[in-house]
C-alpha cells in the first residue's frame, strides 16, 4: 500500500511542535511494517534542506485564483529519514525560512495543497491512500471529491489526523476563488460559522479522521474552538490513536545528547550522572529533587500558572527542591519566570528558548516533569520522560490521561491531578517530594516507567489496521 503523508511539519526538516515528531516517525515505522509511506511537505530554507541533496522530480504550474504559480517537487536523494521525502517549492511563496506566521499563510497552504494534487494527478502518481495532517492539508479530501481537476483521484481514500483542534486555518469566502473549479452545490462542506474552515471541511469530507488520543476524541465534542457540534455529529467516523515516540532517537542507552548513557540496570548511576551534568550547567544542587518543565509558554500548556505555583511551593518547602524551565512563548510569562529565577537563584533556573540537546539532557537528568496543560491532545513530553525514568506530573486531560496512571492507583507510575490550577500544581509538588524521599519506591517506579512501550511500533500498527479497513472500497 502506497501512502502519502501530507503535513506542514516533519522532524528534522522543520519543527514547531509534536506534529513534526509524529510525521517524522510514523512513516518510517510504517515502512518497516511493509507499507510504502512517503511525506510531502512545503519547502523551507532551513538547515536540513541546505545540508542534503534533492532531485527535481516534477515541474509544473498551478493557479491560485488568477495568479499563475510555478512549482517544483523535490525529492531527497537517499531516503535518509527512512521514507521518501518530497518538498513542494513555489518561488516567492513556499521557499521561506519560517513555517508559520506570514501574512499570506492562507495562500501558502492552499497553494501547497493544489501543487500536491496537481503533481499526483498529472504525473499519474497513484497513492492507495492520502493521510492529511491538521488544517494545513484539510482541503485535500474535499478537492479530491468535488473538483473536476482531480476526478481521476476521487476514489482515493483519505485519513485526516487532528493534532490540535484549536487551530482551524479558517478564512473568508472572498478567497473561494483561490480554489480550482468545484461543484458549487457542495460549498456547504467548506463552510463553518460563515467562513471557509479547512479543519471542519476535512472532518466532513475525509473517509475517517483520527485524533492523537482516545480521550481527545471525546474532548473535541466539548472544546474545539467552535467545532464542538461538528465533532458530536461526526464522532462515529473518528478513532483515537495514541501517538508513539521514535525509540531509536529517544533511547537513554544510545542517546548522544545526554551526559551519561544508561539502561534500566544502570538506572540510578545514569540518572544521577545526567542530573549532575544538568545541575552543574545551571548552578543547582544535584542532591535535591529536580522538577522540570519543557514546552511552549502558552495558556494551553498551563504555563501562566508556573511562576506563582513554583513560588508558593518554594515558600512551602524552603530549600527542598529545584525547578528548571526550558521553553519560550508568551512574553509576560517569560518575564514572570525570569523574575522567579532571579529571586530564587539557588533553586530556580530558566532557559528561554528551545534547544534539542538540552531537552534530551533534561529528560535524562530531571526527577519529575511538570505538565499542567489545559489542553493536551496527546502530549509527547510525558512519553519521552517515561523513557528516561523521569516521572511525569500531569493534569488529567487528553493524552495525558490516556498515558499516565497515578502511582497511587494500581499499576500506576506517575502523578496526576484534576485541575489546571495553582493549588493542584502545589499539591503535586508536595506529593513528588514525599515520593522522592522513598528511594526504594521511586526506583521501582522508575524501572516500571522505562519498561513501558509507547513506541511507534505499537501505534503504527493501529494506523495500518485503519488503512486496511478502507481497502475493500479502493
Amino acid at each position: 500500500m502506497r501512502v502519502f503523508h501530507l503535513s506542514a511539519e516533519c522532524y528534522p526538516v522543520a519543527k514547531v511542535g509534536g506534529l513534526a515528531d509524529v510525521v517524522g516517525a510514523l512513516p518510517k515505522y510504517q515502512n518497516q511494517a511493509g507499507l510504502k509511506a512517503a511525506v510531502v511537505m512545503p519547502y523551507y530554507d532551513r538547515k536540513f534542506v541546505q545540508e542534503n541533496e534533492f532531485d527535481t522530480v516534477f515541474q509544473s504550474s498551478t493557479l491560485l485564483g488568477t495568479r499563475r504559480l510555478y512549482f517544483e517537487i523535490l525529492k531527497e536523494k537517499t531516503d535518509k529519514l527512512g521514507f521518501e521525502l518530497f518538498l513542494v517549492k513555489i518561488p516567492g511563496l513556499i521557499d521561506r525560512v519560517e513555517i508559520y506566521s506570514y501574512p499570506d499563510e492562507t495562500e501558502q497552504f492552499i497553494a501547497f495543497q493544489l501543487a500536491f494534487l496537481d503533481w499526483i494527478s498529472y504525473s499519474q502518481q497513484s497513492p492507495d491512500l492520502i493521510h492529511c495532517h491538521d488544517h494545513h492539508s484539510g482541503l485535500v479530501p474535499f478537492l479530491l471529491q468535488h473538483s473536476k481537476l482531480y476526478t481521476r483521484l476521487a476514489a482515493t481514500p483519505t485519513v485526516f489526523t487532528i493534532h490540535n483542534g484549536q487551530y482551524h486555518g479558517a478564512f473568508g469566502w472572498d478567497k473561494l476563488s483561490y480554489l480550482p473549479e468545484i461543484d458549487l452545490s457542495k460549498t456547504g462542506l467548506l463552510d463553518w460559522a460563515g467562513g471557509i474552515n479547512p479543519l471542519a471541511c476535512a472532518v466532513k469530507c475525509c473517509w475517517r479522521y483520527t485524533t492523537v488520543s482516545p480521550t481527545y476524541l471525546e474532548e473535541l465534542t466539548i472544546n474545539s474552538n467552535g467545532l464542538e457540534y461538528l465533532f458530536y455529529l461526526e464522532k462515529a467516523k473518528g478513532v483515537g490513536i495514541i501517538n508513539g515516540i521514535d525509540t531509536a532517537i529517544w533511547d537513554p542507552k544510545t542517546d548522544p545528547m545526554i551526559a551519561e548513557k544508561f539502561s534500566i540496570k544502570l538506572l540510578p548511576k545514569g540518572k544521577q550522572g545526567n542530573k549532575e551534568a544538568l545541575c552543574t550547567r545551571f548552578n543547582l544542587d544535584p542532591t535535591k529533587p529536580l522538577i522540570a518543565f519543557i514546552g511552549r509558554l502558552v495558556i494551553e500548556k498551563g504555563a501562566d500558572l508556573l511562576a506563582t505555583a513554583m513560588e508558593e511551593s518554594f515558600n512551602e518547602h524552603p530549600g527542598q527542591f529545584n525547578f528548571l524551565l526550558l521553553g519560550a512563548g508568551d512574553k509576560e510569562t517569560e518575564r514572570e519566570l525570569i523574575q522567579l529565577r532571579d529571586f530564587y537563584p539557588e533553586q530556580c533556573a530558566a532557559f528561554i528558548g528551545y534547544d534539542e540537546s538540552l531537552a534530551h539532557l533534561v529528560y535524562a537528568g530531571a526527577d519529575f516533569l511538570l505538565m499542567p496543560s489545559r489542553v493536551e491532545p496527546c502530549g509527547l513530553n510525558q512519553l519521552y520522560s517515561l523513557r528516561y525514568g523521569t516521572m511525569p506530573m500531569v493534569r488529567t486531560t487528553g493524552g495525558l490521561k490516556d498515558t499516565v496512571i497515578d502511582f497511587g492507583d494500581e499499576g500506576g507510575y506517575g502523578i496526576r491531578y484534576n485541575n489546571a490550577s495553582i493549588e493542584d500544581i502545589c499539591n503535586a509538588v508536595s506529593r513528588a517530594l514525599v515520593l522522592y524521599n522513598d528511594e526504594k519506591q521511586l526506583l521501582a517506579l522508575r524501572k516500571l516507567m522505562m519498561a513501558l512501550d509507547f513506541s511507534w511500533d505499537r501505534s503504527s500498527k493501529e494506523y495500518i489496521t485503519l488503512y486496511e479497513s478502507l481497502k475493500p472500497t479502493i
